[in-house]
C-alpha cells in the first residue's frame, strides 16, 4: 500500500466534534500500515486538563489490540487535510513498540518521507 491510500484511509476517519465542555476529538486522524498489511486508524482526543491523546497513539492501540506492534509506514493528517509530522511523544512511542520501528517510514509533508529514526537522530536508548 502506497502513501496515497494511506492518506486517504487517515483522511476517512476525520470527524471534528465537540464531546463535552472540556473534550473534543477527531481533528487529527491517523493511519498506520503493518507489516502483516494492516491498516490501523485512529483520531486524536483533546482534553482541557491534557491528558488527551494524538491520532497515532489511537491508532497504535487498535493495532496493539490486534496483535500487532510493527509500523512499516503511518500518516497523520489534520482537519482540512494537511500533512503533519507526528509529534515528539508519537515518535518516541512508536519507536519503542518494536525495535525495527526506527525504520517506519513516515509522511511528514506532501511528498516528503522520512524514518522514525530521522526523526529522533539522538534517540536516548
Amino acid at each position: 500500500m502506497g502513501f496515497d491510500e494511506l492518506y486517504e484511509e487517515a483522511k476517512s476517519v476525520l470527524n471534528p466534534r465537540q464531546l463535552s465542555d472540556w473534550a473534543d476529538a477527531g481533528g487529527v486522524g491517523a493511519a498506520l500500515l503493518t507489516e502483516n498489511g494492516q491498516v490501523y486508524t485512529g483520531v486524536c482526543i483533546d482534553t482541557a486538563c491534557s491528558m488527551g491523546f494524538c491520532a497515532e497513539h489511537a491508532a497504535a492501540a487498535a493495532m496493539i489490540t490486534a496483535g500487532e506492534n510493527r509500523v512499516m509506514k503511518m500518516i497523520a493528517v489534520n482537519w482540512d487535510g494537511q500533512i503533519m509530522p507526528p509529534c515528539g511523544r508519537c515518535r518516541e512511542f512508536i519507536s519503542q513498540l518494536h525495535p525495527d520501528n526506527l525504520h517506519t517510514e513516515v509522511m511528514v509533508a506532501e511528498g516528503v518521507v522520512r524514518t522514525i529514526g530521522d526523526l529522533v537522530p539522538y534517540i536516548w536508548r
